[in-house]
Formats: C-alpha cells, sequence, structure tokens
C-alpha cells in the first residue's frame, strides 16, 4: 500500500506546482486568458429580468463562489465571478475586454489592488494601479456597462511578503478610487469599513490568514454588494 504523503510534503508539492503554473504564464499567457475562456465560450445570453453582473478580481473574487455558492445561484442578479488568484491591476486590464466586455453584463464590480499593494509583479506605484482601474472604467462606460468600483479590503500584513505595512497604503488607494469614482459617476464600495479591525486589518472573525475572507467575511460583503448593484442600476 502507497504511503500517503505528509502534509509538509504535500504543501511542498503543493507550492511547486504553484510556482510552476506562474512561471509557464509568466512566458504564454501573463493575464490567464486560458483560465475563463472555456466558460466564456459556454456562458448563454444575459436572461431578460435578470441582469448580468460580472465581479472581476483576484482570490479574494475568484474564493467567493466557492465559499458561499448559495449567494452565487440565488437572485435577484445574475452574477459571474471573474477572479484569479494573485492577479495585479495590470494583469486584469489586460483581459478586461474577454472577460467583461464580451459577456455583455449591465454591471461590472471591480475588486481590485491588493495584489498592487503586495508587490506580486514588482513594486506597488499607486498611480499605475489608479491607472489601470481608470482604464478599465473608460472601457466599460464606453460599453454601455455600469461600474461598481469596490473599496480594497483591508491587511495588515501578507503572509507570502512580509514587512510591507500595507494598510496606510491601502486607505490611501481606497481615497484615490473614491475620490475617481465620484468624478466618473460609478458607485462606490465600501467593503474596507466593514471588515477592518483597530489596526486597520481584516478582523479575525472575518478571515483567518489577515487577507482572504471566511464565510462569514463574505456575508458581510454580501448585502454590501447587492446593495451597490442596485445602485448602479438606477444610474442612467
Amino acid at each position: 500500500m502507497a504511503q500517503q504523503p505528509t502534509a509538509a510534503e504535500a504543501k511542498k508539492a503543493a507550492d511547486e506546482a504553484y510556482t510552476r503554473q506562474r512561471e509557464y504564464l509568466l512566458h504564454n499567457d501573463w493575464p490567464n486568458l486560458q483560465r475563463y475562456a472555456a466558460a466564456n465560450r459556454r456562458l448563454p445570453a444575459p436572461q431578460p429580468g435578470v441582469p448580468r453582473v460580472v465581479l472581476l478580481g483576484n482570490s479574494i473574487t475568484e474564493n467567493w463562489p466557492k465559499a458561499d455558492s448559495a449567494f452565487f445561484a440565488g437572485k435577484p442578479y445574475g452574477y459571474i465571478g471573474r477572479g484569479i488568484s494573485g492577479q495585479t491591476s495590470g494583469q486584469t486590464v489586460l483581459r478586461f475586454r474577454q472577460d467583461v466586455i464580451d459577456l455583455r453584463p449591465a454591471v461590472v464590480v471591480l475588486l481590485i489592488g491588493i495584489n498592487d499593494v503586495a508587490e506580486n509583479n514588482g513594486p506597488y506605484n499607486p498611480q499605475t494601479t489608479l491607472g489601470n482601474i481608470m482604464s478599465m472604467v473608460e472601457l466599460a462606460q464606453a460599453h454601455g456597462i455600469r461600474v461598481v468600483l469596490s473599496s480594497v479590503t483591508p491587511a495588515a500584513d501578507f503572509s507570502w511578503r512580509k514587512g510591507l505595512n500595507p494598510a496606510p497604503k491601502i486607505l490611501a488607494l481606497n481615497q484615490q478610487i473614491k475620490a475617481y469614482a465620484a468624478k466618473t459617476g460609478c458607485v462606490y464600495l465600501d467593503y474596507h469599513s466593514a471588515l477592518a479591525d483597530e489596526q486597520q486589518g481584516l478582523k479575525k472573525a472575518y478571515g483567518e490568514d489577515g487577507v482572504h475572507p471566511n464565510l462569514a467575511g463574505y456575508r458581510v460583503m454580501e448585502p454590501l454588494l447587492n446593495q451597490a448593484v442596485a445602485a448602479a442600476l438606477k444610474k442612467k
């Protein structure tokens, strides 16, 4: 009978597989267009009376349907998750046409920026991040898609890149996103205030690793999302 790997061996194997995948994407498909290509082809046309809403982001968005599938199966909106773990705004903007515009949503909800702050693809430049968000907003509005701009969720540190002191950087970026939303007529969705503790990190009750919401965290976010989408749909 084959011996089962230890927890440490299993983690090492998973980490190595993740590194190989990232290396492949770096050289072959940096924005990871393949991730949702097949799902996008299978997606039927939007249903009458059920506004299609694309949630675009990173692992926080990607994990959401798995954490609370009942929310995504319910009404009144046709939520479609298009999050990819680890992505920065520079990658997300490159897949905006395929994963948003071509799906013909009524609304797109952007939850983007935490991996920029975490320096996943190099040094953090807040103006570059905001510029990528601005490009996505302009693309959406050019195609008649309403936009919800989400605040970056709180984090006091990153387990994969410690010592960056992200909390004040996230607060400053959120101020910029909020101001830009007001300037452009987008709806601003403030997850940060609802999830943050006194140190401007993620409350332990809402996420064990300090970055990614757990089910309790997502259930705090869900009514805020519904309210923001309803507000966006009322805009002309």
